[in-house]
């Protein structure tokens, strides 16, 4: 996030520091100055600052207008080629330990911002304004894999992109970092220029000019480290240092300065840039690092000085750092570490390089309801498939080692999780079927990593799809490998997953899920712009996040199993639309006839049929029978629902013809008496109030182990425990002693 202050600073207190720049004027500048006139001026893009600035599509709220959003990007990359200048996208790749604090502080200030838009939901049946605008889950996931398939260079940081960023600009003598991060200013790299302040059509922003400011207030280009961390940034908490601006303060303000008087941090600036020319007068004390009469003591030292190095760019006087040993190197081959770490930097794989080399992952805030006491949370739905990832990277044997299985630590965001430390999840492996050849595997073990990696031949192709079936626990699926296209049978594995485990999940949500996939097909962006929903149900709201979610856990299993598929089907664009989901989810709650549900095609509704029927043959083998449960809020907005059971909204919402309610529209809701599923369903739910949220102590999840898995059932398997720990959902801890499945 960068200097506190710092930007706002120089717009208020030093504007003269605040450049206008024509970026096609500059690009020609920038050639030629360059002694190369054939290479076009290069222009690298922080990524994961321009994610707001691309989303512009309306809808946002329903998991994304994911084909919408390919335009946008395509328009915006096509707006710099046709005026020459060459784009390098990089993103974060990783979380560096020196700036989890602020991560976790960010992650807990958007979880508040969640909750206001999920009660505003309830309220008014439709999206809030900008004030509560949250980007889709999984934008940062898919927006690389989307640049790549525009043919642009990208790249994920295995350090902080912030300083990857500085560094490939300074090494190739880039035209500019196009980004929103006063970081930017600090590093003595190229000129930072402001997406915030981008106007598109003619190509111009803001150059924030760091020589300019080190004219204003007095310091040298290398004395800004040790600005930025007294100011305070993500390495050097702001508090940490608060002593020394308060000596700054009442040292070096100008209590008659007219010109700064109404800013405060433009006074604070100023005073401390004062106070380090104070000691700083001695020629080798000019060097960015910490003076000797600074006067700190030994933690605050140390803290500081590892803030300054991180702005120090690699050079002559600062060598390149060297890349981290991969933390579960013995466990794998060095060419299984070689080849995920090259997949990782150039955006091609997703999660695989987090767990080898890092032992860590991460998942931001998603779109998730805390006072929903029926949807689990997307971190407890997909908890058996990371843990199936994770043993198919890890329990390979490769050194034939007896150590015992290594825990991957999970930042993942949920309702209830505070966030203070991480979960320790152990690698579970996956069960092959006997059906692959025992030459490549003997029963009762998993796939070698090189083999499914590296490994060639029919065989090895079976071998890497049914491995990533089975991380779902869907192997049947691999028979519909090229009957169906990929994206339809990943969307059909994803949604067969979801319903193994959630309890919750009814047949109007598989309808919902699978109906959307089969329509989007044949929808133009024309179309599903077109798409108007009568009113938001806030529960389809998290069901589309929670797909968009499992997509990026489909991504990590085809990495980790050699990709089988082709990455593009595991696209959101491909299979998903939040808006149209939502009007499917309004329907197949409101009864709407089949038919209707994929929009009066014959052949959608072949297809449809073909996804369904099997999906229901895998479930019945698993013991689990979904049943019909209409969501009453679906039907009827609950803004509009009065005490009584009549309603002002709904009937409009008919008559436009926009949806097919049924005849259970006009009599259930007024016998159930308002919007309760749980009374609908008639089954218990886990309690909770928002964080610290637990199982009813009588709820079980379905296990994965084949056993009775109805509604109404409760599992065997011990494995398929949930309690309380910390105020999360956990598993109790049996994972030491998998089942003989691997499941």
């Amino acid at each position: 996030m960068g200097v506190k202050g710092l930007q706002y600073f120089m717009e208020r207190c030093c504007p003269e520091s605040c450049v206008t720049v024509n970026l096609r004027e500059m690009a020609r500048q920038h050639v030629s100055k360059t002694t190369d006139k054939s290479s076009s001026p290069t222009l690298v893009v922080d990524g994961m600052a321009c994610l707001r600035h691309w989303y512009l599509c309306k809808d946002w709220v329903c998991g994304g207008q994911w084909k919408e959003y390919m335009s946008i990007l395509k328009s915006w990359v096509g707006t710099f080629t046709s005026a020459g200048i060459h784009l390098v996208f990089f993103f974060d790749g990783v979380v560096e330990e020196k700036k989890r604090p602020q991560w976790v502080k960010r992650r807990r200030r958007v979880n508040g911002e969640v909750s206001k838009i999920f009660r505003y939901i309830k309220l008014h049946g439709e999206q809030p304004g900008k004030e509560h605008f949250s980007l889709p889950s999984g934008l940062a996931t898919f927006t690389p894999f989307a640049l790549r398939t525009l043919g642009q260079d990208v790249f994920c940081s295995v350090q902080e992109a912030d300083y990857e960023i500085a560094c490939y600009a300074h090494r190739h003598g880039c035209m500019g970092i196009l980004g929103q991060d006063s970081d930017f200013i600090i590093f003595n790299s190229v000129p930072y220029l402001s997406v915030a302040k981008l106007h598109l059509g003619r190509l111009t922003t803001i150059l924030y000019d760091r020589e300019m400011l080190c004219r204003t207030i007095g310091l040298d280009v290398t004395q800004l480290p040790l600005l930025a961390c007294l100011l305070g940034n993500d390495v050097v908490p702001e508090e940490r240092m608060q002593a020394i601006r308060n000596k700054a303060m009442a040292a070096y303000r100008k209590p008659y300065d007219t010109a700064h008087s109404g800013v405060p941090q433009g006074q604070m600036v100023f005073a401390v840039s004062q106070f380090i020319n104070s000691f700083c007068d001695r020629e080798e004390e000019k060097s960015g690092l910490i003076p000797e009469t600074l006067k700190l003591q030994d933690a605050d030292r140390i803290l500081l000085e590892k803030g300054i190095c991180s702005y120090l760019l690699a050079g002559p006087e600062v060598p390149q750092q060297d890349a981290r040993p991969a933390t579960f190197e013995k466990y794998v081959s060095p060419e299984i570490i070689k080849a995920c770490r090259e997949k990782h930097v150039s955006a091609e794989g997703f999660m695989v390089y987090n767990v080898l080399c890092e032992g860590v992952i991460e998942c931001s805030n998603s779109l998730e309801d805390e006072e929903d006491h029926e949807l689990l949370p997307q971190a407890v739905v997909f908890k058996s498939s990371r843990q199936h990832i994770y043993g198919l990277l890890l329990l390979n044997r490769h050194n034939d080692s007896t150590v015992e299985p290594p825990a991957i630590r999970e930042w993942l965001v949920y309702p209830g999780n505070p966030l203070e430390e991480p979960d320790m999840v152990l690698p579970v492996p996956i069960c092959v079927p006997c059906a692959v050849p025992t030459v490549l595997v003997k029963i009762g073990e998993q796939p070698s990593l090189d083999l499914l990696w590296f490994g060639s031949g029919p065989d090895v192709s079976a071998l890497r799809l049914m491995s990533f079936f089975s991380i779902f626990d869907c192997q049947e699926f691999a028979e519909l490998h090229g009957v169906v296209e990929d994206f339809l049978l990943a969307a059909l594995c994803l949604v067969t997953y979801i319903a193994l485990q959630v309890p919750s999940l009814c047949s109007e949500d598989v309808d919902a899920y699978l109906s959307q996939a089969v329509c989007l097909r044949l929808k133009s962006l024309e179309e599903l712009q077109q798409n108007k929903l009568p009113f938001l149900c806030s529960r389809a709201v998290q069901l589309g996040s929670l797909y968009v979610r499992g997509l990026s856990y489909m991504l990590g299993a085809n990495c980790a199993s050699g990709s089988p598929l082709p990455n593009a089907a595991l696209m959101p664009w491909q299979s998903f639309d939040g808006q149209l989901f939502h009007s499917k989810y309004l329907l197949a709650h409101g009864c709407a006839e089949q038919m209707v549900l994929l929009d009066n095609n014959p052949s959608s509704l072949a297809l449809f049929v073909q996804l369904r029927e099997k999906h229901v043959e895998v479930c019945k083998k698993r013991n689990r029978v979904l049943q019909s449960q209409p969501d009453v809020s679906a039907l009827v907005p609950s803004h509009t629902r009065c005490r009584n059971g009549h309603t002002d909204g709904g009937q409009n919402w008919r008559e436009r013809g926009e949806t097919s309610l049924g005849g259970w529209r006009r009599g259930s809701e007024q016998r159930l008496g308002g919007n309760s599923r749980a009374k609908l369903q008639g089954r218990p739910a886990y309690r909770g109030t928002g964080r610290g949220q637990y199982f009813h102590p009588h709820f079980h999840p379905p296990s994965m182990d084949g056993g009775d898995q109805s509604l109404t059932s409760r599992p065997e398997h011990p494995q398929s425990l949930w309690r309380p720990s910390r105020g999360r959902y956990q598993l109790a801890p049996r994972w030491r002693q998998p089942p003989a499945s691997g499941t």
